[in-house]
């Protein structure tokens, strides 16, 4: 028996959502979650409660899947977690000591219930829900060839290859069958599924995305990141390591590594920009890292100024590790708005030139006549940029410098997180001297490679030892991109994000 509940209304994109990176999605997962009296019944509460924490990683949709020993149970919708899993109609619903959920942030396409996970399917070996964050870059190819074999796709989403692969697999235990599908894809992976007796967790071989391991008494968790165990009160046990098949049962936790061993190459964005600064990744706090940042891009960039003022909020933290390695004074120059979100209205097009000023405002009594360094993580289209500069301008700035956390973001990501095509990414087209000219800054420095790899724990960047995948700013693509290799499969990714 397989209930689902779905209901919501798809969320807009509004504008000032469009020149930032996009994370695609986070996975939380949980088994042998009692109640308070042993009857079992908090693996509901517990997943909504760590998607909540989740929530930065995808604010599209969200869904949960949890399974009493008999019955899976699923309620999928558009939105945020806390419009969709906040009553106690829903979680009572949810039954059982096992369930898994994810957040979704789609990268084609408006968000639509098809493609909502965790995915679920019936097989001769029962039920199976699986939730995914990251990108598989050989999914079209492979659905293609699926279809040719008399699969039935529902939704266009790359995670549902995984779900076929195991339906055609010839193996017979529900792990096996996993490995075998595993070996078939390319990509970037971080997976929880659940099958009537066990969760399990999945990272890519590379480990390009995160998943770690956390107890809460004698419940396991599984989650993108530990600030998902923090708010269940759960104990961060280890990362998932690297091409690590985790599997949770009544017989304990048994660890498999069926994957050729390959250097990691962890996402060094989630450093930057994604992962939540109180979550622990990979070894390192998330606000420290951006403070050490912050502090490099002092020592490089450096400047005489009046005032630091960050771009709220992710710029945050490197902002406070420039103003204490510069010894100029950290402020709050801009101020956010944090009650607009994705269910605010959207602007008409008479209101339309308000732009950035409905989420930022500028602090005028603070920056009138000042040399202000402004510091932000990332600059991708340029668009909101320019618009920050234009308005702490306006607010009587005297002289505007900008100073980025990352280096120039020239290439796009194909690993699971939305970065808009080569060519509308402003430093694939511009120099930093021309980039200041287009935003209106009167200079622009972005961290080096060097120094973001020094910050982040290591000397240098090494071409030849990379720790890190940085394609985004390199064009050195660690996992091949065999959808992009090839012509055929090219126009059926468009097709299918015309279906969407």
């Amino acid at each position: 028996m397989f209930t689902t509940h779905p209901h919501s209304a798809p969320r807009r994109h509004l504008p000032w959502d469009d020149d930032k990176p996009h994370e695609e999605c986070g996975v939380f997962g949980v088994f042998g979650a009692e109640d308070d009296e042993g009857r079992g019944g908090d693996a509901a509460a517990l997943t909504a409660l760590g998607l909540h924490a989740l929530q930065h990683r995808g604010q599209e949709a969200a869904g949960i899947v949890s399974n009493d020993g008999e019955h899976f149970h699923s309620h999928r919708a558009l939105g945020l977690v806390g419009d969709n899993f906040s009553s106690r109609e829903v979680i009572a619903r949810l039954k059982g000591t096992m369930g898994i959920g994810h957040n979704r942030y789609s990268t084609t396409g408006d968000t639509v219930l098809r493609n909502v996970q965790p995915l679920f399917a019936d097989f001769e070996f029962g039920g199976l829900a699986i939730a995914h964050n990251g990108n598989l870059t050989n999914a079209y190819a492979l659905r293609r060839q699926l279809v040719h074999r008399g699969c039935i796709f529902q939704s266009t989403s790359d995670s549902e290859v995984i779900i076929h692969l195991i339906a055609i697999s010839l193996y017979s235990t529900v792990v096996d069958r996993l490995i075998d599908s595993l070996r078939q894809i390319e990509g970037a992976y971080s997976l929880v599924a659940m099958t009537q007796d066990a969760l399990i967790g999945v990272r890519d071989p590379y480990g390009v995305r995160p998943l770690v391991l956390g107890r809460m008494g004698d419940a396991y968790i599984m989650t993108s990141e530990t600030c998902a165990l923090d708010i269940i009160g759960a104990e961060f046990v280890r990362d998932v390591e690297p091409g690590e098949i985790v599997v949770i049962d009544e017989m304990g936790l048994r660890s498999i590594k069926p994957f050729a061993k390959v250097p990691s190459r962890f996402c060094i964005f989630e450093y930057i920009y994604f992962a939540r600064p109180d979550s622990t990744i990979e070894g390192a706090n998330v606000y420290n890292v951006r403070k050490r940042i912050g502090a490099e891009l002092a020592r490089e960039s450096g400047l005489d100024a009046d005032v630091v003022v960050p771009v709220p909020d992710s710029g945050v933290p490197s902002a406070i590790g420039y103003a204490e390695q510069s010894g100029i004074p950290f402020e709050l120059g801009i101020i956010r708005n944090h009650y607009v979100g994705r269910t605010f209205i959207e602007p008409t097009d008479s209101i339309r030139h308000l732009g950035v000023k409905l989420k930022h405002n500028a602090n005028m009594g603070l920056l009138k006549g000042k040399r202000v360094v402004l510091v932000d993580d990332s600059i991708v289209r340029g668009t909101t940029s320019m618009k920050i500069v234009e308005m702490v301008r306006n607010a009587g700035a005297s002289e505007v410098h900008m100073r980025i956390s990352s280096p120039p973001t020239a290439h796009p990501c194909y690993y699971g997180i939305d970065t808009p095509e080569r060519e509308k990414l402003l430093a694939s087209h511009y120099a930093t001297d021309a980039m200041a000219r287009h935003i209106g800054a009167d200079s622009l420095a972005f961290i080096t490679h060097d120094g973001l790899y020094r910050a982040v724990g290591h000397q240098r960047r090494d071409p030849e030892f990379p720790q890190y995948c940085d394609a985004c700013f390199t064009g050195e693509y660690p996992i091949r991109l065999a959808d992009r290799e090839d012509g055929p499969v090219q126009r059926q990714l468009s097709f299918l994000a015309e279906q969407e």
